[in-house]
C-alpha cells in the first residue's frame, strides 16, 4: 500500500476511536440514562473533542510518514472527509445502541 493510502485508513480508524471518547465523555458527563434534553451541548461538545483527536492523529501520522511522502501539507489533508464520515457514522450509532440500553 502506498503510504497516502495507508494515511487514509489510519485517519478512519481514528474517527472510530473518536466517536468511542465522545461516547465515553457522553456517559461520563450525563450520566446513564442519557438525557433527552441537552442534545446540542453534547452533540456540539462531541464535536470537539472530534477536532481535537482529529489535531492529535494529524501529528501522530506527521511523525510517522514525514519522510515518507512528497509533501508533508498533504498528511493534513488526506482522510479529513473519511475521518469526520467515519466519526458522525460511529458515533451515531454509538450514542443510539447506547441509548437503547
Amino acid at each position: 500500500m502506498k503510504p497516502l493510502e495507508t494515511v487514509y485508513w489510519i485517519k478512519f480508524a481514528f474517527g472510530f476511536v473518536a466517536a468511542l471518547v465522545c461516547l465515553g465523555y457522553a456517559v461520563a458527563a450525563y450520566g446513564t440514562p442519557l438525557p433527552s434534553n441537552g442534545q446540542a451541548s453534547l452533540f456540539f461538545n462531541s464535536m470537539s473533542i472530534a477536532v481535537i483527536v482529529y489535531v492529535l492523529s494529524y501529528y501522530v501520522v506527521k511523525a510517522a510518514f514525514k519522510g515518507k511522502v512528497a509533501k508533508p501539507s498533504k498528511l493534513l489533508t488526506t482522510g479529513i472527509g473519511i475521518y469526520f464520515l467515519s466519526w458522525i457514522v460511529f458515533y451515531i450509532m454509538f450514542f443510539t445502541a447506547y441509548s437503547r440500553i
